[in-house]
């Protein structure tokens, strides 16, 4: 069997990036830092650069530009985290130098990502890491953003895996090229991961959920969403799980008081022989530059709009005493 733990979007820059100068490398992840170290293999989607250049992007309009000193990597290294997404309209914030340095800073820290690169062909390739021995020994990450069309790469220009959501041949051609490349280089699982769609937003778009089931039916494992800042509802679809959007887990961020977008969760999954056994979300709240497992009214406030957002999708989760559990009916049976 084999257990991956998914989280949203970890923003090192701004405040965060202050508040490391006071905070030890771990103290982001509160205390899930166990939950993480459950599992073999951890996944993030890094929202921001890794780099010393300090000239933000603006040949495109830009509200938020995120930016941490190249030491922040420790904090990820804290956390063992072995595979980052940078397919998001963050990571060239701080111009292409801010992408380079972020790759290099990545590549030294042992820490492998997908999503965006030197030129396309570089942006396109799928990171793999070995989670240890077995049937399911090599996980594969594929990463791909339909935010910031101007950070898109090109042929000779740094820049990330941009695709828009769309259902037409070439669109769904160059995702099912993603995930057989992955399995050409001998991945066991593949994780998509795509960060799409608007912010603050907690159901997504019929066209979401279409584009979704054909990535999977495709040959992907897992769908990993991001990007509203909010959690959304899991979907079970052929026995494979989609996670919409998995939220926010380390930032500065205003709350909103509505959508609450210091709500959110630590996602495990784990699969036996590629079939899904087991989903595991753990509530969390956020705070300013950390991340703290719910407890109390929060857990049950949190677990409650997840449990009603899953409900739309069909899934059924079930209550433990930390978590929200879905356990796969051939899992049960078998």
């Amino acid at each position: 069997m084999l257990t991956i733990a998914l989280a949203g979007d970890v923003m090192l820059g701004r405040g965060v990036n202050q508040a490391l100068s006071y905070m030890k490398p771990e103290e982001p992840w509160g205390d899930t830092l166990g939950l993480l170290a459950a599992a073999d293999i951890r996944i993030i989607n890094l929202e921001c650069a890794l780099s010393s250049h300090r000239r933000p992007w603006s040949r495109s309009y830009k509200v938020f530009h995120f930016r941490a000193d190249p030491e922040a990597v420790r904090v990820l290294q804290a956390a063992r985290i072995d595979l980052c997404s940078l397919a998001n309209n963050h990571t060239l914030d701080f111009e292409e130098q801010g992408l380079l340095d972020t790759i290099h800073h990545l590549d030294a820290a042992g820490i492998r990502h997908a999503g965006a690169g030197r030129d396309l062909k570089e942006a396109a390739q799928p990171a793999i890491v070995e989670a240890g021995q077995g049937v399911l020994s090599k996980v594969a990450l594929v990463a791909f953003t339909d935010n910031e069309p101007e950070f898109a790469a090109g042929s000779a220009r740094p820049g990330t895996n941009y695709l828009p959501v769309a259902l037409d041949s070439g669109t769904l051609a160059r995702a099912g090229a993603a995930i057989a490349a992955a399995r050409e280089k001998g991945a066991d699982v593949v994780v998509f991961s795509n960060h799409w769609g608007p912010n603050m937003v907690q159901r997504p778009p019929k066209e979401f959920r279409e584009f979704a089931r054909a990535v999977l039916d495709l040959g992907a494992d897992i769908y990993y969403g991001q990007s509203a800042h909010v959690f959304q509802g899991i979907e079970i679809y052929r026995g494979r799980p989609i996670l919409y959007d998995t939220g926010d887990f380390i930032d500065d961020y205003a709350v909103d008081p509505q959508m609450r977008n210091d709500w959110s969760f630590l996602f495990r999954i784990t699969l036996n022989d590629r079939s899904l056994k087991l989903i595991e979300l753990f509530p969390v709240m956020l705070g300013y530059a950390r991340v703290d497992l719910a407890r109390d009214e929060r857990w049950e406030m949190i677990a409650a709009r997840m449990e009603r957002l899953c409900a739309e999708m069909g899934t059924v989760l079930v209550r433990g005493k930390d978590r929200l559990i879905y356990e796969s009916p051939r899992q049960e049976s078998a």
